[in-house]
């Protein structure tokens, strides 16, 4: 079948790129004009080890100056990554006693970056993984021996390894979207010879993909990520420690009521839904869906925007363009769905390699106190039961 819904996408229309995926060009250091907020976010972890973070905060008669005319998308990027996580090490400084409340000083300016940027203000993956990183060596790639955090909370191995394994994930998911798009466009154009140089460019990225997954606990281990990294990317949506949310004061759009927001996860990362959108991974509605769809109001708005065209590809039949193309071959076209059962399996592996580390970073970790707990993620929700339900469900994509 021919698609009526899918047309050739230009991938820096949606700030992505080939070589680089989801990342952006080498994010900013640091703020023009801005030094209480720049000395902040570089002297965060000692603050934070000192717990003096709030003290300095309330402490500052301003943070951050008035959003400048002059100030690129770098410089928003960066502002809303160091708001970000001094507002999270406010807020969870003490991680059993967190504050209800935060100043205007803080509030205001975070509010504010992010109404620009299109997200909550509330640490989201995007300023903790897809805009805080730099090259060591700016000569040579993107890779994990060469990337390092431009912000921490207390920093560390374990810390910096759990978010640099993110990012280098994130780079190579470029070359795998446009192997993505190439399968997609040749089942548009019912080319394929098209479609199965794509799927095959595809699963080269997905196993290089999998591999960096694989590497977490070289240098992350499951109990200090659990009692030194976790804690400080909870939200405050769900939280049995901020039940009824957070109040950010001076933001008069929020009239002095407590505002609830979900905690970072790499559930706001485009990559996964895009390989489910892209070969047609259906899930049947669970609260896992209802959350993954909740979480693409913390994606960068341009991101989201290409997570719904490929939802949108479809056939004459209402499939997914390319699952539908392919599973029509199955029997004439041998190749053409090994090639596509080796990217859903490929998906699949990723999935159940996360769910064991949800499972040994998490869930078997002793709780000791209600602010980090081990039955939901920090994004706030119940996660091993619809973890499990998602990888079966990709698993049968390729079983019938």
């Amino acid at each position: 079948m021919r698609s009526t819904n899918f047309a050739p996408l230009d991938l820096s229309v949606y700030e992505i790129s080939p070589e680089r995926g989801f990342l952006p060009q080498e994010p900013s250091k640091e703020l023009p004009d801005s030094p209480a907020l720049n000395f902040l976010g570089h002297e965060l972890p000692k603050l934070l080890s000192a717990r003096t973070v709030r003290r300095f905060i309330d402490e500052q008669r301003q943070l951050c100056p008035s959003i400048s005319p002059t100030w690129r998308t770098e410089d928003y990027r960066a502002a809303m990554r160091i708001l970000s996580f001094a507002g999270h090490a406010y807020v969870w400084e003490v991680p059993d006693q967190p504050a209800a409340t935060i100043p205007p000083q803080l509030a205001q300016p975070w509010y504010e970056v992010a109404q620009r940027m299109g997200r909550p203000p509330v640490l989201s993956y995007a300023s903790y993984a897809l805009d805080n990183w730099r090259r060591l060596d700016p000569t040579k790639p993107i890779q994990l021996d060469n990337i390092v955090l431009l912000q921490n909370f207390l920093g560390g191995q374990d810390e910096e390894w759990f978010v640099v394994v993110h990012i280098q994930i994130e780079r190579q998911a470029g070359p795998g979207l446009v192997g993505l798009l190439r399968a997609m466009r040749g089942a548009a154009e019912d080319k394929e010879n098209e479609v199965l140089l794509g799927l095959r460019s595809l699963a080269m990225e997905q196993t290089a993909m999998r591999d960096t997954l694989l590497r977490m606990k070289e240098r992350c281990d499951p109990y200090v990520y659990y009692t030194r990294v976790r804690p400080y990317i909870h939200g405050w949506k769900n939280s049995p420690a901020l039940p009824s949310g957070l109040v950010y004061e001076g933001v008069a759009a929020y009239g002095g009521a407590p505002q609830q927001f979900r905690g970072e996860t790499g559930a706001q990362s485009s990559v996964v839904p895009c390989l489910d959108a892209g070969l047609g991974i259906a899930h049947t509605p669970d609260p896992l869906t209802i959350y993954l769809q909740e979480m693409r109001d913390y994606m960068p708005s341009r991101h989201r925007s290409f997570l719904q065209v490929l939802e949108q590809a479809t056939d004459d039949l209402g499939r997914s363009v390319l699952s539908g193309y392919v599973r029509d071959r199955k029997f004439r076209h041998p190749d053409l769905w090994a090639a596509y059962g080796a990217c859903v399996d490929l998906l699949a592996q990723f999935r159940e390699i996360h769910i064991g580390y949800a499972d040994s970073y998490i869930h078997r970790q002793h709780q000791t106190h209600e602010s980090n707990p081990t039955a939901v993620g920090t994004g706030g929700t119940p996660f091993m039961q619809y973890l499990q339900k998602h990888l079966d469900e990709t698993k049968r994509a390729i079983a019938e």
